[in-house]
């Protein structure tokens, strides 16, 4: 698989994304399981044929992507808001940098590691490691670059995170991705309560972090990517239900901006797994 891997980091961004387009619609229709969590959670957003539609194929292309950003040569990357993250970086405080299951979120951190690198700040990411063994090895090696860390879902993750932020440097984690029982609360999101974690507020109570909002748009015929980047519009209070539902609205926010390039089918309002 990995030679795989190796072979696909070689082809033009805009023939992976092709490749990637047929392989969302292909699962689209062979699953009726993931094809109804799809509707379903379009439906719940409120959205129309015109708005989920594109967001089959952009499904298949997060995939298809992977091995050139994993393994290949750096792609194109476009900016908006890049003044946010530059007034952020001139200030002592770590940063918590948030994006939803939007776009390819995979470059948030090469993005940053391409325009800010050079400040010596690095940026660690949240990752939950694959249970495949090969698949463990490649993330890994993959996101394990210069100017980047990895912190697990663990105890021992979450304190590399707080050690990170209170030496003023970044992290990066998806806020509306479904937490182990006991690390998240039910919060809104699209008018229904979903299973949201905790920890992207705990991260900015516990250290002072400021707050930026990101995703990753990928552009159409393999041109890259355009970096949105947005500040929180409100601080964080500190009733923690409270802070985890306004992370929940900034999420939605987001990608209302762009619903074509969300992750319909990602499953979240899953009732969450025991442990982790």
């Amino acid at each position: 698989m990995m030679s795989l891997f190796k072979l696909l980091s070689v082809l033009p961004l805009g023939v992976l994304h092709g490749l990637g387009w047929l392989l969302g619609w292909g699962a689209f229709a062979a699953s009726g399981s993931y094809r109804r969590r799809f509707l379903d959670n379009a439906r719940q957003a409120g959205l129309g044929a015109r708005a989920w539609l594109p967001a089959v194929g952009e499904s298949g292309k997060m995939l298809a992507e992977l091995p050139r950003l994993w393994l290949g040569r750096p792609v194109r990357i476009l900016w908006d808001g890049e003044a946010y993250a530059d007034q952020a970086l001139r200030q002592d405080r770590g940063v918590v940098f948030l994006t939803p299951h939007l776009g390819c979120f995979e470059i948030a951190s090469q993005a940053y590691v391409q325009r800010f690198g050079h400040l010596g700040k690095t940026m660690t990411v949240l990752y939950r490691p694959p249970r495949q063994a090969w698949l463990r090895a490649l993330v890994e090696r993959a996101r394990q670059r210069p100017g980047v860390q990895t912190a697990p879902t663990t105890l021992a993750g979450v304190k590399q995170m707080i050690k990170a932020l209170k030496k003023g440097e970044w992290v990066g984690l998806l806020p509306d991705q479904v937490p182990p029982q006991g690390m998240g609360v039910m919060a809104p999101f699209f008018g229904r309560d979903a299973y949201t974690m905790t920890l992207s507020v705990r991260l900015v109570q516990q250290t002072g972090a400021n707050v930026l909002l990101a995703w990753g748009e990928r552009l159409s015929w393999g041109r890259g990517y355009r970096v949105h980047v947005r500040p929180l519009a409100v601080s964080l209070p500190a009733d923690l239900p409270e802070a985890v539902a306004l992370v929940n609205q900034a999420m939605q926010a987001l990608i209302e901006e762009c619903p074509q390039q969300y992750l319909w089918g990602y499953a979240r309002y899953k009732q969450p797994r025991e442990s982790l």
